[in-house]
């Protein structure tokens, strides 16, 4: 984003670069830590935390840095990084507490513990940057009100589809049009992909089975389309969203409803459309001279005009996000308020009772975004929530699971955040 990049600049001639914790040495955390150490002045990876140590160690060493500490306490961390070193941990909760650490990346895909990474973190004043669609969908209109009275920046992410889309969104709006549209562009969606049916994909990749499942069953889609949601007002014209299938992302002037555009907008996706990957915004403006510029410009004859981005690198600009944050209190994408969608859990075959589902990416259950007043008034399951439920009753296929239907598992953090989400913005 201009403006990040001589404002990151002056940090490091200050010598007072930003100093970033990440938590999740995963796939996308290695090309998070690539990035950072790599290619970005003024800001310092001082920290990562790993379940397994040895990914937060070799996170650190594919970014060609072989010396850092191994913090077990609190104090090992915050030393290391007050030495100007760098420090591996298996505690994320270290992260989230050490002084002299100003941003936590989230970047695990987890929600039970996710969930707890970022209350942590913002209680300990640090901002937060999520990149983890699964977290943010289910519950990140509570985490936003947390990080408002803790005086921190909660977001999602430049590079990933919402961020992406919202950076459109706020494009659109400066240069005077409506936007009442957005979304992404989806290569392939198939609801009832298993870990089995994806497995040879995700080896050739490097990839986990259920992360994959979980892209072309749609939930992924639903979860992203969901945070852009909630970030924007917009709704979704009918539960799972239209997806209609076309050759150009042009095309998508003619392919929405009319009347639910300029009624409040919409979220939603295109099937199959080049340029194959990104996200897209349409924007409305019926001024006749404006029209007449735009058709100059070879934007089409309007009032609806096509705005789109044809790639998006997650890892390659979150630093972005967190630039944004912490220098200019700036979410890239944030929930305006209460939860505007929801992803709700649909089984993916027929379920019998007891059973208890896998959730996100498995062989039980897949996500599907609806309005947020709909899933309230059925009271059904969050997809974000499904995993370790036991069903107390039969689920056909590609029916909605319902809080009704099942057990939840006992103890969890994210369900006590979810039912204070409920009580503080739909008051029941």
């Amino acid at each position: 984003m201009i403006i990040v990049d001589k404002a990151l600049e002056q940090r490091e001639r200050e010598g007072n670069p930003i100093r970033v914790g990440l938590v999740g040495a995963g796939y996308m955390g290695r090309g998070i830590a690539l990035q950072v150490i790599s290619s970005i002045a003024g800001m310092r990876l001082v920290a990562i935390a790993n379940r397994s140590i040895r990914e937060a160690q070799r996170a650190y060493k594919d970014a060609g840095i072989d010396s850092f500490a191994t913090a077990g306490t609190l104090k090992d961390l915050e030393d290391a990084v007050a030495k100007g070193g760098v420090a591996v941990t298996g505690d994320a909760a270290l992260v989230c507490r050490a002084a002299g650490i100003d941003a936590v990346i989230e970047a695990t895909g987890e929600i039970e513990f996710g969930a707890r990474v970022a209350v942590e973190a913002i209680g300990s004043g640090k901002h937060v940057i999520l990149m983890n669609a699964e977290l943010d969908a289910t519950l990140g209109p509570i985490l936003k009100e947390y990080a408002d009275r803790a005086g921190v920046v909660i977001t999602n992410t430049d590079g990933d589809e919402p961020g992406v889309a919202m950076n459109l969104y706020r494009f659109v709006k400066t240069i005077g049009y409506r936007p009442v549209l957005a979304g992404n562009l989806k290569g392939f969606y198939d609801p009832h992909r298993t870990p089995a049916t994806q497995k040879e994909f995700a080896e050739k990749h490097g990839q986990k089975p259920k992360m994959i499942t979980s892209f072309v069953d749609g939930t992924k889609l639903s979860m992203e389309l969901t945070v852009l949601a909630n970030a924007t007002g917009f709704r979704v014209g009918r539960r799972g969203m239209y997806g209609p299938r076309c050759a150009h992302v042009k095309d998508a002037l003619a392919l929405f409803p009319t009347e639910q555009l300029l009624n409040g907008g919409l979220v939603d996706y295109l099937l199959g459309a080049e340029p194959g990957t990104g996200a897209f915004v349409v924007g409305y403006n019926e001024n006749p001279i404006r029209m007449q510029y735009m058709r100059y410009f070879k934007m089409g004859d309007g009032p609806f005009y096509v705005f789109y981005t044809p790639f998006h690198l997650p890892h390659l600009e979150i630093p972005l996000t967190v630039a944004r944050a912490v220098l200019f209190r700036d979410a890239t994408v944030a929930p305006l308020g209460g939860p505007v969608c929801d992803v709700i859990t649909l089984a993916k075959r027929d379920l019998k009772a007891g059973e208890v589902l896998d959730g996100i990416g498995g062989y039980t259950c897949y996500g599907m975004i609806d309005n947020a007043d709909v899933s309230r008034a059925e009271r059904l399951l969050p997809m974000g929530l499904s995993e370790g439920c036991r069903l107390v009753r039969d689920i056909p296929m590609d029916r909605p699971v319902s809080y009704g239907d099942v057990e939840l598992p006992a103890g969890r953090f994210c369900d006590t955040l979810r039912e204070e989400q409920r009580k503080r913005f739909w008051g029941e």
